[in-house]
């Protein structure tokens, strides 16, 4: 199966970046591909064979879905890869060079919406969660 790929580079250490990516706290925040949608709640046992769940909800209520899955790998500040729950497979790369962390990931699409809208709507919350670390000064 294709995978489709997303990135950004944060101007934040890699250690930062992990702690925003992983913690349920900051996960509620950041974890939205617009304005009109939240995630209302956020779990995380990051080890292999920890789970995750973020339940992302449109504001309006009109439609909501649990976003959940199994961790395969976990490599401290450099490497998450995991299955979900529908069985496609996600791994998101962390590289840090000179004070910044380019973040790659790679998942396979599902088969309801096209390819484009997919990697837009990932993309989307990708470029949420850059602008949330780069605007948080702690």
């Amino acid at each position: 199966m294709e995978k489709i790929k997303i990135q950004a580079e944060v101007k934040a250490e890699a250690e930062k970046v992990w702690s925003y990516w992983n913690d349920p706290q900051h996960i509620q925040v950041w974890n939205t591909p617009s304005e009109d949608w939240h995630t209302s709640k956020a779990e995380n046992d990051l080890r292999v064979g920890g789970t995750f769940l973020s339940r992302m909800e449109a504001k309006d209520g009109s439609y909501g879905f649990d976003f959940s899955g199994v961790y395969d790998e976990v490599e401290e500040n450099k490497l998450i890869s995991y299955t979900l729950a529908d069985g496609r497979r996600v791994k998101t790369e962390f590289l840090n060079e000179n004070g910044r962390t380019k973040i790659t990931t790679f998942f396979e699409p599902e088969s309801e919406n096209s390819k484009e809208m997919q990697k837009a709507g990932w993309q989307a919350i990708l470029n949420n969660f850059k602008d949330y670390v780069e605007n948080q000064n702690n």
